[in-house]
This record gives structure tokens, sequence and C-alpha cells, in this order.
């Protein structure tokens, strides 16, 4: 039996959008175990439903972090740096919030 093809757009019914993704997501998971097992890829697929639900997958010989640095070493990025950076610019003006509140106090 040969199936039609449809057209891709939102699922509009919340629950076939359901169905749909999470028989999509098994067949995504079914495929990345597939290519890790034939060709020895590592894979990691990192999905959030649209009700906020997270699914992974990480081939088994491998974890995330270990493929995450991979990742950066090969394209010569940190991804983390500019995160740090935000955070220590936060954590500085904070520091500075917190000395003119103590001045204020005394």
């Amino acid at each position: 039996m040969a199936r039609g093809k449809i057209q891709i757009k939102r699922i509009e019914n919340p629950t076939n959008r359901q169905v749909t993704y999470s028989k999509r997501r098994n067949g995504l998971f079914k495929k990345a175990n597939e290519i890790t097992v034939l060709c020895d890829a590592k894979v990691s697929i990192i999905m959030l439903s649209s009700t906020g639900k997270l699914h992974e997958y990480i081939s088994p010989s491998t974890t995330t972090k270990q493929l995450y640095d991979q990742y950066q070493k090969t394209l010569g990025i940190d991804i983390w740096s500019s995160h740090y950076e935000r955070m220590h610019e936060n954590l500085r003006k904070l520091k500075e919030i917190n000395r003119n509140l103590r001045r204020q106090i005394r």
C-alpha cells in the first residue's frame, strides 16, 4: 500500500499533533540508532515538544559532553564562552548594586 504525500504544515488538532509528534520522534530516534550502528556515527538529538517535554537521544558509545566537546573542537568555537561572559558581567553588576546598597544602609 503506497502512502500519499502530505502537505507539510502545522497540525491544528492538538491530539493529532501530539500523536504525530510522538510517532515521528520515535521514527527519528530509530533512524539515529540505525546510523549509529551501521556507520559507527556519534549522534545526539535534543527535542522539546510544544508542551515543553524534553526528549533526547545520544549514541551509546559516547556522552553528550564528549560530543559537544568534539563539536566545539571541530568548529573551533567555544559555545559556552559567550554565556559565561554574560553571567560574569551580570555578577559584576550585582556586586556593584550590592556594594551601593550596603553604603546606603550605613
